[in-house]
């Protein structure tokens, strides 16, 4: 029986793709990603995280990963839509997976919903929607280590560049970078959320 996992990473991020993942593994091998370390991505060094990566997707039968990008998070947003973003992007992973059952992190207040709606969209009946499902099951954990290892290089190749820090609102440095390429081009650049909330507030106060 194939198990799956999903998880997203950056969803709250000002920069840089939204990154979904996705595994899938035969049931009675799971064990074998829990006697490797594999847990929730956040409770893990980056190091660990790359070190993980590696072992994970040598133990796992396929895995998915789809990068959304900051032009197609901002359509949805204007939508109040992102929430069916994620579930479109997870549906795709099942149906490319092909999975017995699926293990979902739901951005969703109302995980039941989210799971229903992508049980629609990938015709799968057997979507299993949780919150902090990451932590809970293994295969969203190893799910979350691909998901969050694929982020952080994307934002390590911008930061190349920009010095934009971490990319997240909380982030002193991200505002500051931000606020700084706004004013100094005259189009935003791609890689920039510009529905997001702290974006539009600076960019308010910039005009």
């Amino acid at each position: 029986m194939q198990i799956c996992g999903i998880d997203d990473a950056g969803r709250g991020s000002m920069i840089g793709p939204l990154v979904i993942a996705g595994i899938s593994i035969e049931k009675k091998n799971i064990k074998k990603l829990k006697s490797i370390g594999v847990r929730d991505s956040k409770k893990l060094a980056p190091k660990t995280r790359e070190i993980l990566y590696k072992k994970v997707i040598e133990i796992v039968d396929n895995y998915h990963i789809i990068k959304i990008p900051p032009k197609t998070i901002d359509r949805y947003v204007s939508n109040h839509n992102l929430n069916h973003l994620e579930a479109e992007t997870m549906a795709k992973i099942v149906l490319k997976l092909h999975p017995d059952t699926s293990y979902v992190d739901s951005c969703d207040v109302n995980y039941k919903r989210f799971g229903k709606e992508i049980s629609v969209l990938s015709s799968n009946a057997k979507i299993k929607s949780s919150h902090h499902a990451d932590s809970r099951f293994i295969v969203v954990a190893a799910a979350s280590i691909l998901a969050k290892v694929n982020r952080d290089k994307s934002i390590h190749r911008l930061n190349k560049k920009f010095n934009l820090g971490s990319g997240y609102p909380s982030d002193k440095k991200t505002i500051k970078s931000v606020k700084k390429i706004l004013n100094s081009y005259n189009k935003p650049q791609p890689f920039i959320r510009i529905s997001w909330k702290p974006v539009q507030k600076i960019i308010n106060i910039s005009n």
